[in-house]
């Protein structure tokens, strides 16, 4: 009886923990360059000191990123980019590691550094990008940022950096920390990659389809009412054994 009430009481509580991972896909469905997480369940023994198994319980896990490409949209902002097919941008985490984001909202701030919509630095051949004051900025395919300064003329262009664009390798994979960064397994920079390529005066959207992420938010409600009915039958089964019990 307990064995039933153990899989089913853990089975509800795991699946508040997907739920919620689904809610957080939902809530960004239109945030720009976000990758949605993968939701995946699976069983666990649970081991005494001694002997055998005695329980099986349910574990929800997060068992990657879904890495597919969200939809390019058009801008017409110079400072907007998005990564055509495979690669990444890098950017600078808040302890000084690289990580790195597809989102290409970027901003220029007073004192001249590129950072994304988050505050996050992008990083360029030898650290944060900084652009002088211009009166326009191109960003090319290969992520060369170039300025016509303040007076000159419109053929006058000035090359200030290149924004570091990676493509990680099969041996060091991207994975998503806590913080929705995106990081390398070995902690190592993933190498800079010259065939990945961005478009400028584009944004790309999120990959979150907001029709499937609300069926699964269906689904796994349902899963946990059924949990709690496992969970009042063993209840029921228990008051009825008492009973019997009882009689004798």
């Amino acid at each position: 009886m307990d064995r039933m009430l153990y899989v089913a009481m853990t089975g509800a509580r795991q699946t508040l923990l997907a739920q919620a991972t689904i809610n957080h896909n939902l809530a960004n469905a239109n945030t720009i360059g976000f990758r949605q997480d993968i939701v995946d369940f699976r069983s666990m023994p649970a081991f005494a000191d001694h002997g055998l198994p005695t329980r099986v319980y349910a574990m929800a896990e997060r068992a990657g990123v879904d890495l597919n490409h969200g939809k390019l949209m058009t801008t017409g902002r110079e400072l907007d980019i998005a990564v055509q097919g495979e690669g990444w941008i890098a950017i600078q985490a808040p302890n000084g590691d690289e990580v790195y984001t597809r989102a290409g909202d970027l901003q220029r701030e007073p004192n001249g550094m590129l950072v994304t919509a988050t505050g996050r630095p992008v990083l360029g051949n030898g650290g944060p990008v900084f652009i002088p004051p211009a009166e326009k900025i191109q960003i090319g395919e290969d992520g060369t940022i170039s300025v016509r300064p303040l007076g000159e003329d419109p053929v006058n262009l000035l090359e200030v950096d290149r924004i570091r664009l990676v493509k990680p390798t099969e041996d060091n994979p991207l994975y998503k920390d806590e913080a929705g960064l995106m990081r390398t397994f070995n902690g190592e920079p993933a190498p800079p990659d010259a065939a990945v390529r961005i478009l400028s005066g584009a944004l790309e959207g999120s990959n979150v389809n907001p029709a499937e992420a609300l069926v699964g938010m269906i689904e796994s409600a349902r899963r946990f009412e059924m949990q709690i009915k496992m969970m009042r039958t063993a209840q029921d089964n228990d008051h009825a054994t008492n009973q019997l019990l009882q009689l004798e």
